[in-house]
């Protein structure tokens, strides 16, 4: 299968190889490195770069947490050089969060704690309790473990594995987008997602879901209908496939796939009625059962119309929407891994799902090549128990809190919705003066102050609805609501 992953350039991606324990050389000698380590027979998810955060959503005067593979990491700014810097979030002293603390001002990641602060580097630049003649700061016990960094198509991306392979091993990005980078509109979303990172990738490479679970969303039961799905070329760097005739039963062509192990796939479709259009989907893992989600909608419209509206659709608009969309799935997907787990301890894939229809070939491939590989994120562990349904609807915590156009919204709909509250108020007391201080004038402008108070109550409670929103996902999804009169569906 050919590659879709080119081996990094520090300079076009920004790669921090000032983390590197060895300084690499990048000889003719040098090849580039599989992702998931050297072993044929087994996929190592240490040995891979992950998108950890959208540079958009990173800002260089707070400190960002993340957590890869049970990994707690936290994300700041190293000014003095004037790049991010990833860092386990642990202080070597006495283990405190450093994402607790401040970026001080020499610009180094100081500890909450104590105040020991270290460099972009990693290693610990000042040590207060120390008494002057000492030189414990040196010590390799006293440095932070900064992991090596790359800043691709407008996602940052870490390296969990050994530091000197890092340079080496090929950043998963979107060939597509790379080949011509100014010919796409690009909506962006992400999301924490309660079920384990197999689970999504499964969900995103199965097309045949759409026109059923997102019914009324993004699908229409009346486009459903036989899929055929075929895998093309398939090894330890992941997979591709076609589906020749494509989604509204062949109305808008060949859709082809790429699965590039063990967390970046693809849909690729071209329409003459829409122009092409990619659906990506980056799954990192955070823990047993936890996922984000970073999903990219890359458009190349026929026409400039389109490429218009969403190029200038507020950010936070669109992740309203996908955030309904991921809800589709959410809940039962949740317990659908729980159930596959049950089943599979004395079964192999094939016989705790029934796939009697090509549809399901993609969902096979992945689980074969899990199978094949040994690719588990988490050997050994079992799902955390299952979350309740408000758990499982909650948006604030998953997305909107860690996502800057989305916080910010919440922010300003809060505030709007104060302010209708002051006019309301100021409406209403001064109602009656206007009543009778103003003659002529007074019955019209009582009769104005009651149309304020009265748009401001609507505006009010529609805002409160916005509001919710941000906070919580809607507990039934449009494919299970009542069909309007004269609607079959």
């Amino acid at each position: 299968m050919k590659s879709a992953l080119p081996l990094v350039d520090a300079e076009k991606s920004s790669l921090n190889l000032s983390d590197l324990s060895v300084a690499l050389d990048r000889s003719d000698e040098l090849k580039n490195l599989p992702a998931g380590g050297d072993d044929p027979n087994r996929f190592d998810w240490q040995e891979v770069w992950y998108p950890i955060a959208y540079l958009q959503d990173l800002d260089k005067d707070k400190l960002s947490t993340f957590t890869l593979l049970e990994r707690d990491l936290v994300i700041w700014w190293d000014q003095n050089v004037g790049t991010w810097r990833v860092f386990d979030d642990q202080c070597p002293h006495r283990l405190a969060r450093l994402s607790e603390g401040r970026i001080d001002e020499n610009g180094w990641l100081e500890c909450p704690y104590h105040g020991w602060a270290f460099s972009g580097s990693g290693d610990c630049e000042r040590i207060p309790q120390q008494v002057q003649g000492r030189s414990a700061e040196t010590s390799p016990r006293a440095c932070v473990e900064s992991l090596p960094i790359s800043i691709q198509q407008g996602l940052l991306f870490v390296y969990p594995g050994q530091a000197e392979r890092a340079a080496l091993t090929p950043v998963p990005i979107v060939d597509p987008i790379e080949e011509s980078p100014d010919d796409w509109i690009i909506l962006d979303g992400f999301r924490d997602l309660p079920y384990d990172v197999l689970t999504l990738l499964e969900n995103v490479l199965d097309p045949s879901h759409l026109p059923y679970t997102h019914h009324r969303s993004v699908g229409n039961r009346d486009n459903a209908g036989p899929v055929e799905l075929d895998v093309q070329q398939s090894g330890k760097q992941g997979f591709e496939g076609i589906w020749e005739e494509g989604p509204r039963q062949g109305k808008l062509g060949r859709q082809t796939t790429t699965f590039v192990a063990p967390g970046l796939m693809w849909h690729d479709l071209t329409s003459s009625q829409y122009g092409r259009t990619l659906t990506v989907v980056y799954a990192t893992p955070i823990r047993k059962g936890e996922c984000r989600i970073f999903a990219r909608f890359p458009f190349q419209f026929a026409s400039k119309f389109p490429a218009w509206m969403i190029s200038h659709t507020p950010r936070w608009l669109s992740h309203l929407g996908q955030n309904a969309i991921l809800e589709d799935d959410q809940i039962f997907l949740h317990f659908q891994e729980r159930y596959l787990e049950r089943t599979r301890e004395d079964k192999s894939i094939a016989q705790a799902f029934y796939l009697p229809t090509r549809a399901d070939r993609f969902v096979l491939a992945l689980h074969q090549w899990q199978e094949q590989f040994h690719a588990n994120p988490f050997p050994g562990q079992s799902l955390p128990p299952a979350q309740s349904r408000d758990q499982l609807l909650d948006r604030y915590h998953s997305h909107t809190v860690n996502c800057s156009s989305c916080s910010q919204a919440l922010k300003n709909v809060k505030r709007l919705r104060t302010l209708m509250v002051a006019l309301t108020l100021v409406a209403w007391t001064v109602t009656p003066l206007l009543a009778f201080g103003f003659g002529f004038f007074s019955i019209k402008l009582s009769v104005a102050a009651t149309l304020l108070i009265f748009t401001a109550a609507v505006t009010w409670l529609s805002l409160g609805q916005l509001e919710k929103r941000f906070l919580k996902g809607r507990s039934v999804p449009p494919r299970n609501r009542p069909d309007k009169k004269g609607d079959k569906r």
